[in-house]
């Protein structure tokens, strides 16, 4: 009902907000003898406000056309390739009719089903194809997957981590960001468990939720206070008439935004009342940045019901990774199976969705990977959305992955039984430069000759 009801709330408001977007273009109209007025100004701000917070936001575009090599302005082609019901496989290709033959890492990043799309990670992506042979999961919204598709759960989604790398090959980085942390781990172990011969070289676990029994977070001990039942009886609703998924059991994306915003109603009503100031200014710069920025928020999708329930009872409940618990297919998943996988987890300072600690817990699980290729840095001064996103990505979390994954690269090409830490010539046949991992700091005198 909760969902038929959300669906119902959009058909009546929709009068209103076409309303309000004929008084703003009436207000608006340079013809309008007191269009400038300060009360028009005021009318104006108001109905775009209005507008902005009622409209229902569709999938953004990735809108990523070029990226930069060397200084020089490289196109960038999105493909699909590889498509699932649940997920499509997403290249972002670097035409070799232009760059030349490249041979940069395959970085596989994926994205969290969590409410939001995968263009979240744009500044991931635009960051990481600069050197990087990247491919994105772009997860399908559940209200467009027909039910006749079948069940997502859980189970799922390691066996579609674990074909994406498959379908990559050999010699391929993975990158998860926040939730996808726990079944890109368990994929891991999996694959090790058989011998893969397709196993990643190394994994990047960026902000997520290994182990919450570590400095617990609100959304973590949220999870723990109510049963799965509750959650089933109070967040779970069917696909209404007039979608793809009609009669499909789903997560809905407002009640998952509905909890982000209540987190920090304070500061998301403060953005919107500084957005009316700034359209009665006329501070377009502010104004495009709230709009890009609400663009994304609000744009949610819904997640398949098994998947959401299985995950907040494995992960936040049961805590079935880290206590050794965790089944796949009805086998046991062995994290201390993994070997040949380099890990590397990233957190922030001021993360309030996954603490300090939480992500790091991997390393106490894969005790069987050789020391030197365990990696962990705390990002100081940001919070969850900056660990993979926005500046401090950019300048000091990117290149300690960049250095991390070209070590290991290079470490895995010469078959080296132990790491090497002398300067190392880049694939690209070019002089690099060595990172001190902690600092990010070149290191003296540790340019490849």
């Amino acid at each position: 009902m909760q969902y038929v009801a959300y669906e119902l709330a959009h058909m009546f408001i929709q009068p209103m907000r076409l309303a309000a977007k004929a008084l703003k273009h009436s207000a608006d109209m340079p013809f309008n003898p007191i269009g400038k007025t300060p009360m028009m100004r005021h009318v104006s701000a108001a109905c775009e406000v209005f507008e902005g917070v009622t409209r229902r936001y569709g999938k953004p575009e990735w809108g990523i056309d070029e990226t930069t090599i060397h200084g020089l302005k490289v196109p960038v082609r999105e493909e699909t390739v590889l498509s699932k019901p649940f997920c499509n496989l997403v290249h972002f290709d670097r035409p070799e009719e232009i760059v030349g033959k490249r041979y940069d890492p395959k970085v596989l990043i994926v994205a969290p089903m969590s409410g939001h799309y995968a263009t979240l990670l744009r500044g991931t992506v635009k960051e990481m194809i600069k050197e990087h042979n990247v491919y994105v999961t772009d997860w399908v919204d559940a209200r467009d997957v027909p039910v006749m598709a079948g069940r997502f759960d859980l189970d799922d989604f390691i066996d579609y981590i674990i074909d994406f790398v498959r379908f990559l090959g050999p010699n391929t980085h993975v990158m998860a960001v926040c939730q996808p942390s726990v079944p890109v781990l368990a994929a891991t172990a999996v694959m090790a468990g058989s011998n893969d011969e397709c196993q990643p070289s190394s994994i990047t676990l960026m902000g997520g939720p290994i182990d919450t029994r570590r400095n617990p977070t609100v959304v973590n001990k949220l999870a723990e206070e109510k049963p799965v039942s509750w959650f089933e009886r109070n967040v779970v609703s069917y696909v209404p008439f007039g979608n793809a998924g009609f009669m499909r059991k789903v997560y809905p994306g407002f009640m998952q935004l509905t909890g982000f915003m209540t987190m920090n109603l304070e500061r998301h009503t403060s953005a919107h009342k500084k957005l009316f100031d700034n359209l009665i200014k006329g501070d377009c710069d502010s104004v495009q940045q709230h709009k890009e920025f609400y663009d994304e928020y609000l744009a949610v999708m819904d997640l398949p019901a098994e998947f959401y329930l299985q995950t907040v009872e494995t992960v936040f409940q049961t805590h079935a990774l880290p206590l050794g618990t965790l089944m796949h297919r009805g086998q046991p998943v062995d994290c201390k199976a993994i070997t040949k996988t380099a890990i590397i987890t990233v957190e922030g300072e001021r993360d309030d969705i996954c603490g300090l600690g939480q992500t790091e817990a991997a390393h106490d699980l894969c005790t069987n990977v050789p020391m030197d290729e365990h990696y962990h840095y705390v990002q100081p001064g940001v919070g969850h959305y900056g660990v993979f996103n926005g500046t401090r990505f950019r300048t000091e979390i990117a290149p300690r992955i960049r250095e991390m994954i070209r070590t290991v690269q290079f470490k895995r090409r010469t078959q080296s039984a132990a790491f090497i830490p002398q300067p190392y010539r880049s694939l690209r046949g070019e002089r690099e430069t060595q990172f001190d991992w902690q600092t990010g700091r070149p290191v003296p005198g540790a340019a490849a000759e």
